[in-house]
């Protein structure tokens, strides 16, 4: 116990926690890896058989020098620390994360190096460095139990060569291929020794005949990532153990001294050590500056290239899955730690396992996003390798230096500058950006002695014998001179250099005053490497940085901090808005609104603005700390320029004073730790033997020093942190209470940092899996929640309450994230796939049964779940509903071509539909298929969660999407039409042809002859988008030409989108206004009294256009006692101005339909007919009735005539330029070929007069005329001077808007 504490005091201060040695123990002997079993265990679980006997059987199928056997800890030093306890498990696995490797003589036996990290349950971290090696095996009873299992394999091998013959005809009829099965085959032989190359001549192994070797790990423990320092260290005590002249010390002081007499260097400074053969350097940036990352980042570039890495960095900050496959896991752990490095000022938040043990495999089914490494063989094919879902994933091939992208991401803002940057960047230090290449990293020493590495070691002693500094004292030649020639250690090291033949002159160099070889500043070519490595990495880091300070630059504009105490805000955190995201958005470049909106939905943002609202009660969270001062840095250098608000790329103008830093501080230590020394020891223990790792003497290695200068002055300060900490909660909250708290608001909405790597029983994994399962439903409801509060707000407005707070970009955006839940929940516990959709897998099986089910009854009526819809206008038949029926439409879009793109597709449309829920909860009704393709703990076969989240998906059809139609703008859609006449007879009396036009946002069908007296037609045409207006028309032929029409109906047949387009009025020559074509505006029909079961919610609909009467002509309105007052008319012209001038200021892809607002039922044509008609003398006794067109055509006369006479000379100017352009219009509308009746042709002239910006010049003329005393009453507001100002006033605000109109308002007319 007392050496336990002994080291805990000054734990977090230290360089190193734990050194640690992994590898085979000669007392238990060759064990089957438990971790293997269990995975076999696992797979026969998930095909069907008896778990139990498969655990139960020997595994002879593999040669024993594939197989993998258990490794153990036989060494670890302290025995625990209380900061970091031990977790033998995890460390055992992460350090051999494929067991004990077995070789023998004739396979490579080169030692590497790898890293690894353990991440916590609070999300901190600590890192392991791992440097394996190969040690002969010398107890007699491993080579004897390895020879006999030798023979059991070739036994088997032989009998199963037999039995192969027989069997090969009936092997090959197995379809379905478990995903699991085949990254288990790649998984294999992965350390085998022909993966190394050097295929044997001799298969297998005989103990006379080979020497067996067997593979160790030496680790450090490490609570920053100093990656180079400690991999320099473990290499330099791998030597220290391979090469003939031993250490000059036992190797206990070289452990005691890392674990116990070297601290972490201080922020901001720069720390040097001693290893066995030569001095290792490691520095900390300071507070301001970017916080450590020691992996090398031109690695990273190197085997990816830059453009591969920005994509790979693009999927990482929207949070999709990240797979890493490389035969290196050291490559692995370089590319996910360079690239989480990067993210800075954001972390990742969701499960990161660089390195994936084999028996964590499952662990690629979890439905979350993830950043994992897995370890791939040598000449796997990638095509063979199924995961269990691929829709969402970004797969990384480091070794190929490829990467396969998910479908539809947003590049990030700048990609082409940013690239550009980077590429400078490299290029100025000598790398290509192209990428391709393999790490030029030279290998670890192999165990035979050259004349290199004699070398090498000459001059590692020389650099250990002119260390200038020691402890803190000086860096005089002659001082050093001095402490050597006392040092006995020293002495004796640099005797035993002589007697091995290595030369130090050097030393005598430096007593004789002269000044040796050395290399640039006196450092050796290995220290100049890391720096330049350390600069390269820095910049390319600051460069990252430099991009999200420039995006970022106003972010705290838009945090929402409205909490008055820490408390209130945790408890109330998840109901709670932090960050204003409509306003943000709406505040950025136009380029980079489809990154950020993605960007902005994540989990990591979410934490830094939590992390920012905490700072008011908390200490600043470090990187958020740093990047606030880069925002106000570049704000006292910008004053606040609007640079930081344009899309114009801003390069880095850190990058020389932050490579400076590293610089100098490598160039000037700071600190020397004390060096090695010899401990009291007992003799005889520890015995050196050249090749072998000694047996550790544990007694003196198990506490350090009792007392440490820095060790205490570094506590005392951490005490007073902690005691300041505990008072500033007592003041807040509860200790207990405030940490639940805390840990509930961080954990919201994430899962598992990294799985538990301790405990792998079959129960902790089911556990694992339950907790995916309650994440899944969580995000479902919460996902949900958003999207209908979004869009109700939406709708709301449009109903003319509060204001906006979602745009179709986020709406897009919500519905992507949708798409990639539903691919997470189908892909959970998947055992069966076709294809790299889960979701289009399990559908595409549901369609060939549902198909062969069909074929079987022969005939396709009985097929229970198709349904018509009924329709709730008349006219139009019922439409099929089924999921086989939406699948089909999806299936014939020729322009989708991946099932994932299908299965998006097929999303959206049901969601258009409003039968999301429905179509789902029929796919999983057949219950004997979600058996065969889901295993037991799958989310699809957890009843009652399935039944809630197909809850959560229903609340969805209380609002309207557009979100298939809007999205797929190039697809053929079929259409049906409609014509419903008003009197039963009436269009068997028509002996005229009729015809349409159908109008959308995104074209129009062109004209289309109806077939006489059929009045229905289906057609297909490009999408047309939200429907807008019908031009409907005919030839005027025959004896019965006049047709009175009530309305069009015209159907979406894939979304089955209905529009009603009103008409009420006659078409023909000599009845109504004489038209023989009207423009009908549409109006979007709300389907109701759905009899399928749950699918409709009863919910009133919402986003209904104002229930439009058939459109009366309002001539016909007199004499019936409702007609408008003054002030109802004056507030519906400035409504309809409002309308439009609101229609402007949405985003340019979000407007609509501006032609509803011109003429529709409201609308300003409508508007305006109401205040033309007010007082207007339309009704004549035994005459016809008379139009406004006929007031303005009478205008154009009286003009036209005064012209002709000369009186018109006397008025001024600009009257006659107004007067002229009225007539011109007036006439052009009168001259055009299409007959649209006299209403038709006020509504054109208004249209055109208000595109013009000409209505507010036309309307003094009208009310100054004449003509105006003859047809209207004294009272009418046309005669009103007042009225008729302050209506000019109104209809000028439109000027500053870009009116245009649709073509089939404007077709024909020519001025």
């Amino acid at each position: 116990m007392s050496a336990t504490m002994s080291g805990s005091g000054s734990a977090p201060c230290r360089f190193a926690h734990y050194f640690i040695v992994c590898g085979l123990d000669d007392e238990t002997g060759l064990e089957p890896d438990a971790l293997a079993a269990l995975y076999q265990w696992l797979e026969a679980d998930r095909q069907g058989k008896d778990p139990e006997a498969t655990a139960a059987g020997e595994n002879f199928d593999q040669s024993p020098l594939k197989r993998t056997f258990k490794s153990k800890v036989l060494a670890h030093y302290p025995e625990n620390i209380e900061c970091n306890p031990f977790d033998q498990d995890a460390v055992n696995m992460l350090c051999m994360p494929k067991g004990l490797s077995f070789r023998t003589q004739r396979d490579s036996l080169a030692p590497h190096f790898h890293s690894f990290l353990i991440t916590r349950e609070d999300g901190s971290r600590t890192y392991g460095f791992v440097h394996t090696f190969y040690e002969e095996v010398t107890s007699p009873q491993i080579c004897s139990a390895m020879q006999t299992l030798h023979q059991m394999h070739q036994a088997e091998h032989n009998t199963s060569a037999q039995n192969c013959t027989s069997s090969s005809s009936s092997s090959s009829s197995s379809s379905s291929s478990s995903s699991m099965d085949s990254l288990s085959s790649s998984l294999d032989d992965v350390d085998s020794p022909s993966a190394h190359g050097g295929r044997r001549t001799c298969e297998g192994y005989d103990s006379i005949r080979d020497t067996l070797y067997v593979s160790k790990a030496m680790c450090l423990i490490a609570p920053m990532p100093f990656m180079h320092a400690c991999k320099r260290f473990l290499a330099q005590m791998h030597r220290a153990v391979s090469c003939s002249p031993p250490p000059p010390l036992p190797l206990e002081s070289y452990i005691y001294n890392v674990l116990y007499e070297v601290p972490l260097p201080a922020s901001g400074r720069s720390l040097k050590f001693h290893g066995v053969y030569e001095p290792i350097l490691c520095q900390r940036p300071g507070v301001g500056e970017l916080p450590l990352a020691d992996f090398p980042l031109a690695d990273a570039f190197r085997l990816l290239g830059v453009e591969n890495l920005v994509q790979l960095f693009t999927c990482v900050l929207l949070e999709m899955q990240i797979l890493l496959y490389s035969q290196d896991y050291q490559r692995l752990m370089v590319v996910a730690e360079g690239i989480t490095t990067l993210l800075f000022p954001f972390q990742w938040q969701h499960v990161y396992v660089p390195i994936l043990p084999a028996s964590l495999l499952h662990f690629l089914d979890a439905p979350v996003p993830y950043l994992m490494g897995l370890q791939s063989k040598e000449g796997t094919d990638r095509s063979k390798l199924e995961l269990p879902q691929e829709a969402n994933l970004c797969f990384v091939d480091i070794d190929n230096h490829c990467i396969e992208l998910p479908e539809d991401f947003p590049q990030f803002p700048n990609r082409s500058e940013f690239i550009q940057e980077l590429s400078e960047v490299l290029l100025s230090f000598g790398q290509s950006p192209e990428g391709g290449s393999s790490s030029p990293e030279p290998a670890v020493m192999s165990l035979q002695t050259s004349v290199l590495e004699k070398e090498l070691k000459s001059t590692s002693l020389r650099e250990l014998v002119d260390d200038k500094t020691n402890g803190n004292l000086g860096g005089e030649a002659l001082d050093v001179l001095e402490l050597l020639q006392g040092n006995p250690t020293l002495e004796r090291l640099q005797a035993l250099a002589k007697r091995t033949g290595v030369k130090v002159a050097r030393l005598e160099a430096l007593a004789a005053g002269q000044k040796g070889d050395e290399g640039v500043g006196g450092r050796s070519p290995v220290e100049e490497e890391e720096l330049r490595n350390a600069k390269l990495n820095v910049q390319l880091r600051e460069v990252f940085a430099a991009r999200f300070a420039t995006m970022f630059a106003d972010y705290e504009s838009f945090v929402i901090q409205n909490s008055p105490d820490l408390e209130s805000w945790l408890t109330n955190r998840e109901q709670m808005h932090n960050f204003d995201k409509a306003s943000f958005l709406s505040d950025q470049p136009e380029p980079y609104l489809p990154f950020l909106s993605h960007f902005i939905e994540t989990q990591m943002f979410a934490t830094f603005i939590d992390n920012k609202i905490m700072s008011q009660w908390e200490e600043k969270e470090p990187l958020l700390r740093v990047f606030d001062g880069r925002i106000e840095k570049a704000r006292l250098y910008n004053v606040r320029a609007p640079s930081l608000r344009s899309s114009v790329y801003q390069k880095c103008t850190f990058l020389k004073e932050s490579a400076q830093a590293i610089e100098q501080r490598l160039r000037k230590i700071d600190h020397t730790a004390i060096h090695p020394h010899l401990l009291d020891m007992k003799i005889g223990q520890g015995k050196y033997q050249q090749g072998f790792f000694p047996k550790l003497q544990a007694d003196v290695l198990a506490s350090g020093p009792t007392s440490n200068k820095w060790s205490n002055r570094t506590c005392s300060t951490q005490r007073r942190v902690e005691r300041h900490r505990q008072q500033n909660e007592h003041l807040v909250l509860d200790n207990e209470l405030k940490e639940k708290y805390m840990q509930e608001a961080r954990n919201l909405g994430k899962n598992l940092r990294q799985p538990k790597l301790s405990d792998l029983s079959p129960a902790v994994i089911a556990q694992t899996n339950w907790k995916f399962v309650e994440g899944l439903l969580k995000e479902c409801k919460m996902k949900t929640k958003r999207m209908l509060v979004e869009k109700m707000g939406r709708e709301a407005v449009e109903l003319g309450h509060g204001e906006a707070n979602i745009t179709g970009l986020e709406e897009n955006t919500l519905i992507a994230s949708l798409c990639d839940l539903l691919e997470r929940i189908w892909s959970h516990g998947l055992q069966v796939k076709q294809g790299k959709s889960a979701l289009w897998s399990h559908l595409l099986h549901y369609q060939a049964r549902e198909e062969k089910n069909e074929q079987q009854l022969e005939s396709p009526v009985s097929n229970g779940q198709e349904r018509r819809k009924t329709e709730s206008s008349v006219g139009l038949p019922g439409l099929r509903v089924s999921v086989i029926q939406d699948m089909r439409h999806i299936q014939n879009m020729a322009e989708i071509k991946t099932d994932v793109g299908r299965a998006r597709a097929w999303i959206r449309l049901s969601l258009e539909k409003k039968l999301l829920s429905q179509h789902l909860k029929q796919l999983l009704s057949n219950q004997a298929l979600t058996k065969k393709l889901y295993k037991r703990y799958a989310f699809l076969r957890c009843e009652e969660e399935k039944e809630q989240f197909l809850f959560h998906l229903l609340s969805l059809n209380a609002v309207d999407y557009f979100c298939f139609t809007s999205v797929f703008t190039t697809i053929m859609i079929p259409y049906r039409a409609v014509i419903i006449p008003i009197k039963k007879l009436s269009n068997a009396m028509t002996t005229s042809n009729p015809w349409l036009c159908v109008s959308g946002e995104l074209g129009d069908s062109g004209i289309l002859q109806i077939t006489k007296n059929i009045l229905e037609m289906t057609f297909d045409c490009q999408n047309l988008g939200k429907l807008t207006t019908v031009q409907l028309g005919h030839d005027n032929s025959g004896l019965l030409a006049k047709w009175l029409v009530d309305c069009v109906m015209v159907r979406n047949e894939i979304t089955g989108h209905t529009y009603k387009f009103p008409c009420g009025r006659w078409l023909g020559k000599g009845v109504d206004d004489g038209s023989l074509e009207r423009v009908l505006i549409g109006e979007f029909v709300v389907p109701c009294g759905d009899d399928e079961g749950g699918r409709g919610s009863k919910t009133p609909p919402l986003q209904r256009s104002p229930s439009q009467i058939r459109r009366i002509s309002i001539t016909s309105l007199t004499g019936k006692g409702n007609k408008p007052t003054t002030v109802q008319i004056q507030e519906s012209i400035g409504e309809a101005v409002n309308n439009i001038i609101k229609h402007f200021h949405k985003p340019e892809k979000e407007r609509g339909s501006l032609t509803v607002l011109l003429c529709g039922e409201g609308g300003l044509v409508w508007a305006l007919e109401q205040f033309f008609h007010h007082g207007f003398r339309s009704a004549r006794i035994f005459q016809k009735n008379v139009f406004v067109w006929d007031f303005f055509e009478r205008i154009v006369a009286f003009m036209e005539n005064r012209d002709q006479t000369g009186d018109l000379q006397e008025s001024p100017e600009p009257l006659s330029l107004n007067s002229e352009s009225l007539c011109r219009y007036v006439n052009a509308i009168n001259n055009m070929p299409r007959n649209i009746g006299k209403d038709g042709k006020f509504q054109l002239l208004v249209c055109l007069g208000a595109r013009d910006r000409l209505l507010p010049q036309w309307l003094p003329l009208l009310a100054e005329s004449p003509v105006i005393t003859r047809m209207y009453e004294e009272n009418a507001l046309l005669r009103d001077k007042l009225t008729v100002s302050s209506l000019l006033g109104v209809l000028e605000t439109l000027h500053d808007f870009p009116i245009t109109l649709e073509t089939s308002l404007t077709k024909s007319v020519e001025l």
